[in-house]
């Protein structure tokens, strides 16, 4: 497996186990990296005395920290991605559900119409 899909890709294991933390280490350590690399390099161009303000640094890090945010928490949480009810099991792809409950998840949000009146149209 290449080092980078190893590294984004979320363990399935819960808690913090070894590769997790390594992982996360090996991450933190990365961003740090471009993090300073970036502002080096900014800090020779002519935006040096706005980067010097708070502001500049709030600026600074919404563009940089808020979406490397995501990057950084990948194992934090529990993956989305069949978490439901409804998701296959194991191999093959076989589905749990019975027909009744497979029938009614299908219809859930087709659109079905109500049917007619019980007891006559309008009154």
């Amino acid at each position: 497996m290449n080092f980078w899909r190893w590294l984004i890709t979320p363990d399935p294991d819960p808690g913090f186990n070894r590769t997790k933390l390594l992982k996360l280490v090996i991450r933190v350590v990365l961003f740090a990296t471009v993090a300073t690399l970036i502002s080096s390099l900014l800090a020779l161009t002519p935006l040096r005395p706005y980067l010097d303000t708070w502001w500049g640094s709030l600026i600074f890090i919404l563009i940089l920290y808020v979406p490397m945010a995501r990057f950084l928490l990948v194992d934090s949480f529990v993956p989305r991605r069949g978490a439901g009810a409804g998701a296959t099991a194991g191999k093959g792809g076989k589905s749990t559900l019975s027909s009744a409950q497979k029938r009614k998840e299908r219809n859930r949000y087709a659109g079905v119409k109500k049917g007619p009146p019980k007891y006559g149209g309008r009154r």
